[in-house]
């Protein structure tokens, strides 16, 4: 996980430089930089998977292709297994991984990536950048003169005035501008059968959280104690007998009193934080600052997501978190008030097509401005793929009178029944920010 920027079109060290100070948090632990007469990289380095020796930029072993990459690719070590026999790895990082599936496979190298990314790869004066299916890791573009910049964050952009915000699922090429590889998929009917449609998600969360435990440093889980962040902790505590929570809230916050049953349930080593309405105001303008957004309801969440990495610091540098539930799964409180499954369909859609500019751009900018790198498993695209098949009368927040009442069902014997069947709160609500 890190910060990265890119100045295509220009050799230009004084600019990368202050580019890559204003988002420093994102990589406190290296800083790399490589020129070339038409191209200046950087990448501030939040060291995860090969602490030792995946520096970057990276480079070919022929000095003409070179990558900065921020995110983590879950199934790198397939793709290394895959094309070892072809290239020279001399890193165990997921980034050489990418390198080399580039070498292999050109712009169709993102086809076969299962992760969140941003990265931007300098071949021999061209140039190829490409952003996650959904845009869970961000990533800004924008053109001064005869140049094109790309930068993690809108601060490191200040110069500009023609500023894009790259499209998730997309990558950009110098030779055909911007295409589309990925189209999150329009919800569907077709599957009912509800023990097959429990079984299956079981299986396909189970296999998203444990392949988001992949990482060389600690791993903990954000632990708000409402059903989604429980269950996303009750499958980690299968794979990690260790397992580190985080909670915060105010005083008495439902979010506090639920995670402590959750975390005696499960086991974990829990740690919590109490913020106050004044400590909330102090810190309000480094949330918006960091957050780069100023929407109400965004910035209420935002409170607590900074606080709850704050604590985590130090303790993990890898939070998995809960976020994308809700989208896929029907769960906000004003989606009950809709009627038709075309539209209940066309707004799940919506919000989880939105989510690059709402809770995942929170989710990133909050845990980052402390060098906290965030997971989120439910939004694991074969998840996505999944859920939005499942018959909309059984993802109705009507059905049964109960919200995302298929998800529930299908971890009632991983939780306790007050976990299981709590009523949906919004963040800033269950931890009392709102």
């Amino acid at each position: 996980m890190c910060g990265i920027a890119v100045i295509f079109g220009d050799r230009n060290p004084d600019l990368l430089k202050k580019m890559l100070s204003l988002i420093k948090y994102r990589g406190p632990d290296d800083e790399g930089t490589w020129f070339s007469n038409d191209v200046s990289m950087g990448h501030t380095r939040l060291s995860i998977i090969d602490i030792s020796s995946g520096k970057q930029p990276m480079l070919t072993t022929d000095k003409k292709k070179a990558i900065v990459f921020n995110g983590e690719i879950y199934n790198f070590k397939e793709i290394r297994n895959n094309l070892k026999y072809k290239y020279n790895f001399t890193t165990n990082s997921d980034t050489e991984a990418l390198l080399h599936l580039y070498q292999e496979k050109g712009y169709d190298c993102v086809k076969d990536l299962n992760g969140m990314f941003a990265f931007v790869i300098y071949d021999n004066g061209k140039i190829f950048a490409a952003r996650d299916r959904i845009g869970i890791k961000p990533l800004y573009m924008a053109k001064d003169e005869n140049k094109i910049i790309f930068a993690s964050e809108l601060k490191c952009l200040w110069f500009a005035d023609d500023i894009i915000e790259f499209p998730p699922g997309s990558i950009y090429t110098s030779d055909n501008g911007f295409q589309t590889y990925y189209k999150l998929p329009f919800p569907t009917d077709n599957h009912f059968d509800i023990e097959k449609v429990i079984t299956n998600i079981q299986d396909l969360l189970d296999n998203a959280v444990k392949i988001r435990l992949i990482s060389d440093v600690p791993v903990g889980v954000f632990l708000s104690g409402g059903l989604d962040s429980s269950i996303v902790a009750a499958i980690m505590k299968k794979y990690l007998p260790e397992l580190h929570s985080f909670t915060v809230g105010v005083e008495g916050s439902e979010d506090i009193l639920s995670s402590r049953i959750v975390a005696n349930h499960l086991g974990t080593f829990h740690h919590e934080y109490i913020y106050t309405e004044k400590e909330m105001l102090q810190y309000l303008p480094d949330v918006i600052y960091h957050l780069e957004l100023y929407d109400a309801p965004l910035v209420r969440s935002a409170v607590p997501n900074y606080f709850v990495s704050r604590l985590a610091k130090g303790i993990v540098k890898v939070l998995l978190s809960g976020e994308g539930a809700d989208e896929i799964f029907c769960g906000y409180e004003y989606l009950k008030k809709i009627n038709s499954n075309d539209e209940l369909k066309s707004e799940s859609y919506r919000i989880t097509n939105n989510l690059h500019n709402t809770n995942l751009q929170r989710t990133d900018r909050i845990t980052m401005s402390h060098s906290i790198e965030a997971r989120v498993p439910f939004l694991d695209f074969n998840v996505i793929d999944f859920v939005f098949s499942i018959s909309s009368s059984i993802k109705n927040p009507n059905f049964k009178n109960t919200e995302k009442w298929i998800l529930r069902k299908a971890f009632e014997n991983y939780l306790p029944p007050e976990i299981i069947w709590r009523k949906k709160q919004k963040f800033s609500e269950g931890a009392g920010s709102i």
